[in-house]
């Protein structure tokens, strides 16, 4: 690193464990995950009460790295279920820390990010900072009502994955983000699917109860069957969002998360795997069409992100559906780590102002 460089901590929490990365400016020094096992976990009744146990992994991995943490300049979390804020950068503040705190949006794993960023930040006198939180709300106005004044759509969408991505996608098209119409689906152990219209996600499904069904959520469900699956006597209402979040999809169909084994099993004949795994596919490519009316604009083009865009046939199966709405792109895998890392650096390098979460 050289002596105008900056050294950036990033921090992204998940479930099962603490991804870190050290970043010297725009290079990658350090990746590890840190897995916590489900009986380490269950010690703790909120994921707030994980803060100390996940900090202290961390400053012992980096210790054993021979990392000192004097050398930081910034630190970075994965940006978790917030209030509903506009995509970009943010300085980690108290209002943030409060609100992370007491799950605003719900519990996840992703609220601690900024937490544990402003833990191991503030006692170095250094910024901590999230970016494109999960919470990213740049919706039409018309896009959050439905049908009940009561119940209204939320962003809660793979946003950081995606404006990263999307930032890659333009400029393989020649442009920049904030110049291009995207269609975005990312596919992960959830999936969200959004229209990016020139540097805004004007609209998208919620990755946690909302659009296709994915590996383990199972997606948007006719109201009237869910309403009597509510009073049916047959699930607690702890129990049924665990099976709409964690046990739905892949999972409920043909009881495996893992669309490496759904593909073996198409490999081997099982007719039943096969039209689940079509079935995942054709309502993603449904919800792209529906983000292409949201773009208010030609698409210049659908693109597919995420994990399961590893799989040829999957989206291959999507491609076919949708090629005629724009050129279809694809970038497997997710650069959440290089994605965070990025939006730290273009604050400290002075590109970009860090927003104020309110």
């Amino acid at each position: 690193m050289s002596a105008e460089g900056f050294r950036i901590l990033v921090i992204n929490p998940t479930a099962t464990a603490t991804r870190i990365a050290l970043f010297d400016d725009d290079e990658e020094r350090l990746a590890a995950d840190l897995a916590h096992s489900p009986d380490e976990l269950a010690r703790f009744e909120r994921v707030w009460d994980q803060y100390l146990y996940r900090k202290d992994r961390i400053t012992e991995r980096l210790q054993a790295e021979g990392i000192r943490l004097e050398s930081l300049h910034a630190v970075v979390g994965r940006g978790g279920l917030l209030k509903p804020v506009p995509g970009g950068v943010y300085r980690v503040s108290g209002a943030m820390l409060d609100d992370l705190r007491a799950g605003v949006q719900g519990e996840h794993a992703s609220n601690l990010g900024g937490i544990l960023a402003y833990g191991i930040a503030h006692a170095l006198g250094i910024p901590a900072f999230v970016v494109d939180p999960v919470s990213t709300d740049e919706m039409w106005p018309e896009g959050h009502l439905t049908g009940i004044p009561q119940i209204r759509r939320t962003s809660l969408a793979h946003a950081l994955n995606m404006r990263w991505v999307g930032r890659r996608a333009a400029a393989a098209l020649g442009k920049t983000y904030d110049e291009s119409n995207l269609v975005m689906a990312h596919l992960g152990a959830g999936i969200s699917v959004a229209a990016h219209r020139q540097g805004r996600m004007v609209d998208a499904t919620n990755a946690l109860e909302d659009g296709p069904f994915g590996p383990e959520r199972a997606g948007r469900l006719p109201a009237g069957d869910l309403v009597r699956l509510c009073f049916s006597g047959r699930y607690t209402e702890r129990e049924l969002i665990r099976r709409l979040t964690s046990g739905g999809g892949l999972v409920a169909h043909l009881g495996t998360r893992d669309w490496r084994e759904v593909e073996k099993r198409i490999a081997a004949g099982d007719g039943e795997a096969r039209l689940v795994y079509q079935a995942m596919a054709y309502q993603v490519a449904k919800e792209i069409g529906a983000m292409a009316v949201a773009l208010r604009a030609r698409a210049d083009a659908v693109v597919l992100t995420g994990d399961l865009a590893h799989s040829r046939l999957l989206t291959d199966w999507i491609t076919g559906w949708v090629d005629w709405i724009a050129p279809v792109l694809r970038f497997p895998g997710s650069e959440e780590n290089r994605a965070l890392a990025a939006g730290a650096l273009r604050v400290l390098r002075g590109e970009e102002e860090a927003r104020t979460y309110a």
